[in-house]
């Protein structure tokens, strides 16, 4: 029998307070840089607590908008987003150098996540600007979406990934954060729906519709009210399934 293996990510280093609670339930750390959220400080301190837990370590790039946490549109040129997105890298490659570590991947936030699942030519700017920094970057990246597409046809290795705790369309992208429904609330929804993209390898619609996703890293975010509890009873089903949890 072949061992299912998954990666666990979370968004961390934006300030909440429950980071060090979510780090033994997860494999891999995508650490705000500093424009959406974080500062130098946060990012030193969220680089040790992974390195403690042996988590893997990821730059998190978002919109320079600390306002909005990153979660509005921005129509930059594809040379800004370029720069955004370098600028960001290497903010906490600096700091992982103070540890002796480096960073595995890159994880777009909010906004400049979603809108590049959806736009092909913002998608290719993100993956280039990753690519051209270090070639052996995981790019993190919406199942299905242009953010994966445009990654590999440059050479980049990519994680193809699914949401615990947000609900799906029709077409395979997220509900927006905007409706009522876009964020799953119970731990026994979260845990059906992560099962099932792991072992089903898909995932059912608002609109009950199933659609297959590829799934080889899971987002927890650490920003819900439940995130910790959530975080914990899904590391604990994954084991009970004999499901591996490990980094990409």
């Amino acid at each position: 029998m072949i061992m299912q293996t998954i990666d666990l990510n979370c968004d961390m280093g934006e300030g909440m307070s429950n980071d060090a609670l979510l780090m033994p339930f997860i494999s891999s750390a995508n650490i705000a840089c500093g424009y959406h959220a974080g500062d130098p400080s946060i990012m030193m301190q969220t680089v040790e607590l992974a390195l403690q837990h042996n988590v893997s370590i990821g730059a998190h790039p978002g919109f320079n908008d600390k306002e909005n946490f990153g979660r509005t549109e921005m129509l930059l040129p594809l040379n800004e987003v370029y720069d955004l997105v370098s600028k960001q890298i290497h903010e906490l490659q600096q700091v992982a150098k103070n540890f002796a570590t480096t960073i595995k991947h890159v994880k777009p936030h909010g906004a400049l996540y979603n809108m590049s699942a959806k736009d092909a030519l913002l998608a290719n700017t993100i993956a280039k600007a990753v690519f051209d920094i270090d070639p052996a970057f995981v790019l993190f990246g919406l199942s299905g979406s242009h953010s994966i597409t445009e990654a590999k046809k440059i050479g980049l290795t990519t994680a193809s990934e699914v949401f615990a705790d947000r609900t799906y369309q029709d077409n395979g992208s997220l509900t927006p954060r905007t409706q009522s429904n876009a964020m799953i609330e119970t731990a026994e929804t979260s845990l059906q729906q992560v099962l099932q993209m792991i072992q089903q390898r898909s995932v059912t619609s608002v609109h009950n519709k199933k659609i297959p996703i590829i799934a080889e890293t899971i987002c927890l975010h650490g920003d819900g009210e439940q995130a910790v509890s959530f975080a914990e009873k899904i590391y604990h089903t994954l084991q009970k399934n004999s499901i591996v949890i490990q980094s990409i």
